[in-house]
């Protein structure tokens, strides 16, 4: 007599059926989906294109203050895009002018600036709105718990952000609230510029795979604000054995500049590529620069 086929293997066997029909079917669809023509997905384009603010998240001061964390997503894969503050670019409410950029890099820029907010923000809100190719984007920035960021720190690897200093034993900063210093300049001059970088030198993580390599470290300047062309002598200066970069800046216009200079360790240049949904572990440093 034939042995009768036991019923619990004839569900698992329907059931890993079911499975196999069901992926083929979505694997097919997908194969339908992706013949089809593409009518409504933008397509990349070098210029004209709009600016959209990006919310970070925030994390807490020592005070008891808070920090809004903002960058930006310019969908340009090559126009730098300029909008001044005032209604087209705005923070609210409070004054329009909380140290938001007005120039912007193409693509996706993470953590370029701070708004800090009192112990007592609560669940209060401030909107970044820019408007640019025609279009108006207003983000709001707040303190609800889901969106704290680990700036200070990176959970899984315990790394921190690098110490920026103007001087060699000035006044340092670690995480995107950044550290700031001022000088002036003549129109043309060629303007020295120095920042001294210190890093944990903490390697990034690479799942079950040790990294053999030396950790990285390094510092890639920008125009953050200003009414004319920024040129630096180098954009990504190396570090001497001391951590120092030096690098020039020269400016066509008179006026009013903020650079930026973003030093980042081994979680990777933030400035140079794509974020990769971290929020640590990089550090800002702005130099307000009077062009006479």
């Amino acid at each position: 007599m034939a042995a009768m086929t036991s019923p619990r293997r004839l569900i698992v066997v329907s059931a890993v059926a079911s499975v196999l029909l069901a992926l083929g079917g979505w694997a097919y669809s997908q194969t339908r989906i992706h013949t089809q023509p593409f009518r409504d997905v933008p397509v990349p384009r070098p210029r004209g294109q709009s600016v959209t603010p990006a919310f970070e998240g925030w994390y807490a001061n020592p005070d008891g203050t808070f920090n809004l964390s903002w960058g930006y997503m310019n969908r340009n894969y090559e126009e730098l895009l300029d909008v001044p503050v005032g209604p087209a670019n705005r923070l609210e409410p409070g004054p329009p002018d909380q140290g938001q950029p007005t120039h912007f890099l193409p693509r996706r820029q993470t953590g370029v600036f701070t708004v800090t907010v009192p112990a007592d923000f609560g669940d209060r809100t401030l909107t970044w709105t820019l408007t640019s190719a025609g279009e108006t984007v207003s983000v709001p920035g707040h303190l609800r718990p889901e969106w704290q960021i680990d700036a200070l720190r990176e959970v899984t690897t315990g790394n921190t952000p690098p110490v920026v200093r103007f001087e060699p034993e000035g006044p340092h900063a670690q995480g995107p609230r950044g550290v700031r210093a001022s000088l002036e300049a003549q129109v043309s001059d060629s303007v020295p510029l120095e920042v001294w970088i210190a890093d944990d030198l903490v390697l990034r993580s690479s799942g079950n795979y040790p990294l053999t390599r030396e950790p990285r470290l390094g510092v890639v300047w920008s125009k953050f604000r200003g009414p004319g062309k920024v040129n630096f002598s180098e954009v990504e200066p190396a570090l001497d054995p001391a951590g120092k970069a030096v690098t020039s800046a020269s400016f066509d216009a008179p006026g009013r500049y903020v650079l930026r200079v973003l030093a980042w360790d081994d979680s990777g240049p933030q400035l140079t590529t794509m974020a990769v949904g971290f929020q640590c572990c990089w550090t800002n440093g702005y130099v307000d620069v009077l062009v006479k």
